[in-house]
């Protein structure tokens, strides 16, 4: 009778560990995987503070730009097709 427990119990610690192991392994994977979003995050992010900072600049020329150098429309020659 105590041999069978001792088995039943031996059986249920090995089933216990395994699991553990499984659930570690999980957990290894997740922070992995949470590890490389936040690089790819941080990335983006850079990118698009860069971004922003160019177009900041193209709108600053462009706003710079003074009427006198645009033709009026009326003044546009009209296209080769006209």
């Amino acid at each position: 009778m105590m041999n069978e427990q001792t088995a039943r119990h031996h059986g249920l610690l090995k089933q216990a560990l395994q699991a553990i192991e499984d659930l570690q392994t999980k957990v290894a994977f997740q922070d992995h995987t949470i590890d490389e979003l936040n690089e790819a995050l941080t990335s983006q992010q850079y990118q698009l503070e860069k971004v922003q900072v160019q177009l900041k600049h193209v709108l600053n020329k462009v706003k710079a730009m003074e009427p006198d150098n645009l033709a009026k429309l009326s003044e546009e020659t009209p296209p080769p097709h006209y």
